[in-house]
């Protein structure tokens, strides 16, 4: 690929300077140091793996199997991933392990949980209403609910971990980790 003064490929596409991309790493790599940025890059591997397998699940039932609708096939695709979700945000992403804490570990979960798949049913009533109302066949139905359950989980994915990083975080962990407080 060749490269212009401008610092864009032949493309019109802006290039990073090697510098930049070091300096990238370098401050990924400081941000996984801290505890919350690891926690942070934990949680984010562990929710992609949910929403694959969500996904997967999703597209089996509703797309290659037609067992139900759209609305319950997304349930039940969200409610299928919800053990493996738990156990790995508990233990993996934070950290944790041990009897759970009802109270300030699985209710929050849950709760986070229900909250989420009542999102999700509701983008899935909207892909199901979409696909009626457009004529839409199997296939293009199965991609609107898939996207529709993407959409639903990439809302509520932010707000869930900054509540679970509250609800699991160890009191030794509680100050502040700010890497960049000194920048």
């Amino acid at each position: 690929m060749a490269h212009t003064k401008t610092g864009k490929d032949e493309t019109g596409s802006a290039l990073m300077s090697s510098n930049a991309r070091l300096n990238v790493i370098d401050r990924a790599r400081d941000l996984y140091a801290t505890p919350t940025g690891g926690r942070f890059v934990r949680y984010t591997f562990v929710s992609a793996f949910n929403v694959a397998f969500s996904v997967a699940v999703l597209a089996i039932v509703f797309g290659v199997f037609r067992l139900w609708t759209e609305v319950p096939s997304t349930v039940f695709a969200n409610v299928v991933t919800i053990p493996p979700a738990y156990y790995l945000t508990r233990t993996w992403a934070w950290g944790k392990s041990g009897r759970s804490h009802l109270m300030k570990e699985v209710v929050p979960f849950w709760a986070m949980t229900f909250a989420g798949i009542l999102f999700s049913i509701a983008t899935a009533a909207e892909a199901r209403h979409l696909g009626i109302t457009y004529h839409l066949g199997r296939v293009d139905r199965t991609v609107l609910v898939v996207a529709a359950n993407l959409f639903a989980f990439g809302v509520t994915w932010i707000g869930k971990f900054l509540l679970l990083n509250i609800v699991f975080r160890e009191p030794e962990t509680a100050q502040n980790d700010d890497i960049y407080a000194d920048t």
